[in-house]
């Protein structure tokens, strides 16, 4: 059956309140002592349970810190305005309080008294854990001290050494093969608990970012994590058990996937993230409605039209004058993410609604002009302050079809039967043409003039299905593709020429503007510079202070 998260949150919420320090703290972590033995199947479970609120759920709009979108407060961090912190710095015992955890189950699990398949399946579901938290850790630091058991002096960190990121990565991909080799499959796994496919959805998107940060960052061994991210892709596809969300309407299937409150049945749905009234809400509705953000110009351009190519190519292209101009003849991605003529901003209670005739920049709607409306409904009950219960994916079977054909772009083992399986299926959905790599030509405003054709449209087509889901900043660090920030355009917003300025309803006149009447969002800088070292966070200073075995400090810090 599909993961039903719900009673799992909820189980949470009573044992602790949302908050996993309250349960840990049951637990002495000084000594072993008569509670801190598992004594069945029931206490292993509750403290597996604590791990699920570490699941990586969507979040929208997830991509502020990236190209593709511009939030109204500059990212502090990719602006190079970070300050090396003297403590915290995501370097904290907090910090690495899950891993803690995860060995501390793992170091005590043994003694409960269950059989052997029950206890390697939650030390499965602890080393799921472990390896995202440790991937987490790798990505900000690069090499991190890799911790493989529990250790009972708190102070721990104080003396560990950083471990090479290459070694901390092969122990993570060992932590998904166990989970992999010992989680049930689907049918069987009890609901909201983690399976097997769920595991390999992991294992796909960690060795994606782990084989391409090493081909593009020159460090070798790339093949073999490229190898397991397409074969874990490929098996989740043949395992026949998932598909893509159609209900045959390319206008709106899009959109309305996002929207759901229920995605238990819906065989997009890898793995949910469950809502339920009272139970467990969200605010994603009001949040979107006041992001003080938008899409940004560059992401915007990349929409193809609707015979399949870039805009630099295609006579269907009508220009960007005005933004009902800019989205005819575009891929119907394009209005089922940014807010265009026509959508309905809210369905009030008493039936009337509030629809949209011109963008709202010049206020807290949108930074740019290009409204995200992706993951946002126009129901008045999703707008109320934490009363959403709009499903939320954590793994979604779209992501694995962009991983296979990613990865298998990058072994050269791609081919037109792999595009039909995966990016075609979900070009289908909206009504695109399909992509037929003979005929593919190569965009000449390409993000990535060097970049093989393939592999660039396959690149473009996981910008724009994924748009807003989190992955772009990870995307940008793993192809090692900083300089993408530098693009004035991925800090600028739509058009707003002279004469169209008093048709809007609210004052704009001092909208500032570029010299080709581009929004700016900010208005001190017209481009990023971009600095390698942003590649990495630094570790605080205290901790270098304290431990010495952490030097150097990350390169450019």
């Amino acid at each position: 059956m599909k993961s039903n998260i719900s009673y799992i949150a909820l189980s949470i919420l009573l044992l602790m309140g949302c908050k996993k320090e309250a349960f840990l703290d049951r637990y002495p972590m000084d000594a072993l002592s008569e509670p801190t033995y598992f004594k069945n199947e029931n206490d292993l479970k509750l403290f597996c349970n604590t791990l699920y609120t570490t699941l990586p759920e969507q979040s929208f709009p997830g991509d502020v810190n990236s190209d593709i979108m511009v939030p109204k407060s500059k990212f502090a961090f990719w602006a190079d305005q970070y300050v090396v912190p003297v403590s915290g710095g995501f370097w904290s015992s907090s910090d690495w309080a899950t891993i803690r955890s995860c060995n501390y189950f793992l170091s005590r699990y043994k003694v409960a008294d269950a059989s052997n398949d029950v206890k390697s399946k939650y030390a499965a579901e602890a080393r799921f854990f472990r390896a995202h938290s440790y991937w987490g850790k790798v990505k900000l630091f690069g090499d991190v001290p890799w911790m493989g058991s529990y250790i009972v002096d708190t102070s721990y960190l104080l003396y560990a050494k950083r471990d090479p990121r290459k070694m901390v990565m092969d122990s993570v991909l060992s932590d998904l093969n166990f989970a992999i080799n010992n989680l049930p499959l689907p049918e069987k796994a009890e609901s909201g608990r983690l399976h097997k496919y769920a595991a390999m959805a992991l294992k796909a998107r960690i060795c994606l970012w782990e084989g391409t940060h090493r081909r593009y960052f020159g460090e070798g061994d790339d093949v073999v994590y490229l190898q397991e991210a397409a074969s874990n892709a490929e098996a989740i596809r043949s395992a026949g058990l998932y598909d893509v969300y159609s209900t045959g309407n390319p206008d709106k299937d899009y959109y309305n996937l996002f929207i759901q409150q229920e995605l238990l049945n819906n065989k997009e749905a890898i793995f949910p993230m469950r809502y339920l009234k009272d139970v467990r809400m969200n605010n994603i509705s009001r949040a979107l409605g006041e992001t003080n953000c938008g899409y940004s110009k560059s992401f915007v351009r990349s929409y193809l039209c609707t015979d399949g190519l870039p805009i630099s190519l295609s006579h269907l292209y009508k220009g960007d004058d005005s933004l009902d101009a800019e989205c005819i003849n575009r891929d119907p991605r394009f209005k089922q993410t940014i807010a265009t003529r026509g959508f309905v901003f809210l369905v009030n209670t008493d039936g009337s609604k509030d629809t949209i005739s011109l963008p709202r920049i010049g206020t807290a709607v949108t930074s740019t002009g290009y409204q995200t409306i992706k993951g946002r409904s126009s129901d008045i009950a999703t707008w109320n302050a934490n009363q959403s219960v709009l499903d939320f994916f954590v793994f979604r079977y779209a992501e694995i079809l962009l991983i296979e054909a990613e990865a298998k772009a990058e072994l050269n083992t791609c081919t037109q039967a792999v595009i039909d399986n995966t990016i075609n299926k979900l070009r289908k959905r909206v009504g695109m043409p399909n992509m037929v790599i003979a005929s593919l030509q190569k965009d000449p405003g390409s993000e990535f003039p060097a970049l093989p054709v393939l592999l660039d449209e396959i690149r473009r087509e996981r910008k724009i299905e994924l748009a807003g889901d989190g992955f772009r900043s990870d995307d940008i660090l793993r192809w090692k593709a900083g300089k993408l920030l530098e693009n004035p355009e991925s800090i600028l917003g739509m058009k707003l020429l002279p004469q169209t300025i008093a048709q809007y309803k609210y004052d704009v006149s001092g909208m500032p503007l570029d010299k080709d009447s581009y929004i700016r969002v900010y208005t001190d800088i017209i481009s990023r510079t971009w600095k390698d070292k942003l590649y990495l966070y630094p570790i605080p200073t205290q901790e270098l202070t304290l431990n010495p075995n952490l030097l150097p400090q990350n390169p450019g810090w």
